[in-house]
């Protein structure tokens, strides 16, 4: 009996050493556990944070300039980045890619033309005319201002002169004028829109951006800076224009057609001026500005510099869709790629011409 008493207690005494040791080793086990935990959340925490880091440094690589908001940054606007191509080529050069076939034979439709290749038309003009500089194009340091300058008449209503001027570029196109109406419309102007029935002269270190709607048009600013022999087109044409023949821009054929299937979406059977010329801001600038588009306040159709009797003259042109193409432009302002003036929260008329 006193024997079993004493295996009892010895088996008591064993149960509570083993309880001991036991919860000894759990709570062991759980300082290991934490401390190797620890190293790996802290090693989770950094990886984390450099991902982080990196996803931030990838996003300002990916800046494509060195303003606020830049245009051709991706992922602002859906719509935008399915429309926007930045592998296009605006205008032409002596280098690079031939003009695309597909694209060259819809062009070469738009209007009636001349015998001859555009080969052996644009060989003839890089002999008188010099090729733009690479520079011309978007650059990650730079940050350019363009502010692309419509004719209407609306300009009169405000006084955005020095607004205009403020930009580093300033687009203007056809028979746009300034003396005199310098405190609406300003009076820099770097580059001027013009095909051969629009031409004017112009200033010293202004570009002549040419806006080719067929192959006569390049015979024509070959001729225009150099022999003058060309006079007609399909009407009587400048025959000399002033320029200078180091900053001659010559829009892409290709770009035409990519403004048409991108852009207008064949409304129209091509873009207007003041479509093509804002779609090249887009691909020029890295900030775009857009004034002088549409109807007057009071509903009148004419140019800023004249007053037009009939005032609806300008919103039917039979080739172009201005109704469409002022949609696509209001919708680039409501999507934060051009700002729009006048800034109203409806553009009420807004219709395009040069």
């Amino acid at each position: 009996m006193l024997l079993k008493k004493k295996l009892c207690i010895g088996a008591l005494f064993c149960g509570i050493l083993f309880f001991m040791f036991a919860t000894h080793t759990i709570q062991k086990n759980n300082v290991l556990s934490t401390l190797v935990e620890a190293p790996r959340t802290t090693a989770r925490s950094i990886i984390k944070n450099h991902t982080q880091s990196q996803a931030v440094t990838q996003s300002v690589q990916q800046h494509s300039c060195s303003c606020s908001t830049c245009v051709a940054d991706l992922g602002i606007s859906e719509w935008f980045d399915q429309r926007f191509d930045r592998k296009q080529q605006p205008y032409l050069t002596t280098e690079g890619k031939k003009v695309d076939p597909l694209a060259l034979k819809w062009w070469l439709a738009l209007q009636r033309s001349v015998d001859g290749t555009i080969e052996e038309v644009m060989k003839k003009m890089f002999t008188v005319i010099s090729p733009p500089p690479v520079e011309e194009l978007r650059q990650p340091s730079r940050c350019r201002t363009c502010a692309v300058v419509g004719n209407s008449g609306n300009l009169l209503q405000f006084k955005y002169g020095a607004v205009i001027d403020s930009h580093s570029i300033v687009f203007r196109m056809n028979k746009a004028m300034t003396l005199g109406f310098e405190q609406h419309v300003g009076n820099k102007t770097t580059h001027h829109f013009m095909y051969p029935e629009s031409a004017v002269d112009l200033k010293p270190g202004v570009h002549l951006v040419l806006l080719p709607f067929k192959l006569r048009d390049l015979q024509w600013v070959t001729s225009a800076l150099s022999t003058g022999e060309i006079k007609t087109t399909y009407v009587r044409v400048k025959e000399r224009v002033e320029a200078d023949k180091d900053k001659v821009i010559v829009v892409n054929p290709t770009f035409f057609k990519y403004t048409h299937d991108h852009w207008t979406e064949h409304h129209g059977r091509y873009p207007s001026t003041g479509m093509l010329a804002i779609v090249f801001a887009l691909h020029l600038c890295d900030e775009v500005s857009v004034f002088g588009y549409g109807a007057d306040l009071q509903g009148n159709w004419h140019h800023y510099w004249e007053d037009n009797k009939y005032a609806g003259a300008f919103r039917k042109t039979g080739v172009h869709n201005a109704d469409f193409e002022s949609e696509i432009i209001s919708k680039l302002n409501t999507e934060g790629k051009i700002k729009l003036y006048p800034k109203v929260k409806k553009q009420a008329n807004l219709k395009l011409y040069g």
